[in-house]
């Protein structure tokens, strides 16, 4: 049966997960949460506006209030990457070989592994930054589509166009899409090779959750009773085909989805603090954490697929061992 360490803290959780084996949690006010042979915090920040998973899994990379974007390693040694003055970090990005995007307002950074940095202007304000699989284009939302730039070569960004206001993007793990959220509650996707359409709406909420299965072969989301689960095998993705619904529950909505590492199998957290894991085969669900103090904000597993960090907006966070 899986079992549960819980972690009590006292704020909305933006990210859980791990750095190495180290499970972490990163607050919006700022500090840094490690179960490490016990509970240690750090003050990374100011008031933390995001913070993602290093490509390696090696760092924490977190962007303040404050301006600073920096690492956090498993060991709890923080370090300074960059610094936007006073002005707020929206966006951050990982990619291979220790390059970090982040943005602030109309402008896009880019520190590659080497220490190189270069610099994206862009006509309306950033809202998400993703880099390619290799790492060679760095993917911009903004309003009415996403700009596709290179990062170490000179020449004229690729403009993927579509109205609204896109929050947040990703490549699919092989490269082949770009997907972004939307303002509305819908995502919207291109091929990268023609710039092919593809529209997918029908949501009760807006998406804020996301996370593609270890092949690429499915989208999961949140932002509906059940994680919405598009198919993206073949040439045309999802176009023409009906998404998979995964751990329906009529009394709650999913608010955040992780795809395992190995297997086609999501974990799930509800509007309630309710975790289960769901298999995409047959739709089987495991319960995997009863209701708690919020909705769950955040939620990840760990490279080997055994254990589950969560976090809500309530703070109540925790580690899931599947094994028991």
């Amino acid at each position: 049966m899986p079992t549960v360490a819980p972690l009590d803290l006292d704020g909305y959780c933006l990210f859980a997960g791990f750095v190495g084996e180290v499970p972490v949690f990163a607050l919006a006010d700022g500090t840094v949460h490690r179960l490490d042979r016990g509970h240690h915090a750090v003050q990374m920040h100011d008031g933390t506006a995001c913070a993602v998973l290093a490509r390696d899994g090696k760092a924490l990379i977190t962007g303040g209030e404050d301006g600073l974007v920096r690492a956090l390693n498993a060991e709890g040694t923080g370090g300074e990457i960059g610094f936007a003055g006073k002005k707020w970090i929206t966006a951050l990005a990982t990619g291979p070989h220790g390059a970090v995007a982040w943005a602030t307002g109309r402008t896009a950074f880019v520190r590659t592994g080497d220490g190189t940095e270069r610099e994206f202007a862009e006509q309306r304000s950033i809202e998400g930054l993703a880099f390619a699989p290799k790492g060679l284009r760095l993917a911009a939302a903004r309003y009415n589509g996403v700009s596709l730039n290179w990062v170490a070569i000179p020449g004229e960004p690729v403009d993927l166009e579509w109205k609204g206001a896109h929050t947040d993007v990703m490549f699919s793990p092989e490269g082949r899409y770009v997907v972004t959220t939307m303002q509305e509650n819908a995502l919207h996707g291109w091929r990268v090779a023609d710039g092919k359409h593809m529209r997918m709406s029908g949501y009760p909420a807006k998406v804020k959750s996301w996370s593609w299965s270890a092949k690429g072969n499915w989208l999961a989301t949140d932002g509906a009773p059940a994680a919405i689960v598009w198919p993206f095998a073949g040439e045309d993705g999802p176009m023409g085909k009906a998404p998979m619904e995964l751990g329906t529950r009529g009394d709650a909505m999913v608010t955040a989805v992780a795809c395992h590492p190995q297997e086609e199998v999501a974990a799930i957290g509800y509007s309630d603090g309710v975790v289960l894991a769901v298999r995409f085969a047959d739709r089987k669900d495991i319960l995997l954490r009863r209701e708690g103090k919020g909705p769950i904000s955040a939620i990840d597993w760990d490279r080997d697929g055994y254990r589950i960090a969560f976090g809500s907006e309530a703070g109540d966070c925790g580690v899931i061992d599947i094994a028991g």
